[in-house]
């Protein structure tokens, strides 16, 4: 079961921020109804003292939402950073393996996998993400068991267009 938060709109750190939002791709990721949340959360975590950080993206498509969300964590001050992206296409995976093979910072680890959406997050509910990106596509036939998936695999979940993200309740 989940419940909603709030999270704020901008990151703590202008700085960051900004060296971040000069990334490629970025003016199109700032236009996502998600990157407010995915900024704030980062902000969040690194408030409480965090230094390292999982991010997960179900449906990842080329990369670029994950690829400047993991170079905004660096940014924030981040030492380890695992981003995992996830698509059903692998000339999409193919893109943003591309992408990610263009940065060279050792601080963060993309992998960058053709799976099912289901079966790839049902390996992540074992150890949960910090954050965990998505689609949802419940207006549009969504796959069997994807939500339970999706609320397995991390403790944050960041949800697109249905607005609001949701944390798990607490055990």
């Amino acid at each position: 079961m989940t419940h909603e938060m709030t999270v704020g709109t901008m990151p703590t750190c202008f700085r960051a921020y900004r060296r971040a939002s000069q990334a490629p791709g970025c003016r199109t990721v700032c236009a996502d109804r998600r990157w407010p949340q995915i900024a704030a959360a980062l902000g969040e975590l690194r408030e409480r003292g965090r230094h390292a950080v999982r991010i997960v993206d179900a449906q990842c498509a080329c990369g670029t939402l994950l690829i400047v969300a993991a170079r905004h964590a660096h940014a924030m001050g981040f030492t380890g950073i695992e981003a995992r992206g996830i698509d059903r296409s692998p000339a999409r995976i193919g893109r943003a393996r591309a992408a990610a093979n263009r940065l060279c910072d050792p601080a963060i680890g993309f992998r960058f996998e053709v799976a099912d959406t289901v079966e790839a997050l049902a390996e992540e509910a074992d150890f949960p993400a910090d954050i965990v990106l998505w689609h949802d596509q419940s207006s549009g036939g969504l796959q069997a068991g994807i939500r339970e998936a999706v609320t397995a695999a991390g403790d944050l979940i960041i949800g697109d267009p249905a607005p609001g993200t949701f944390v798990k309740a607490a055990a």
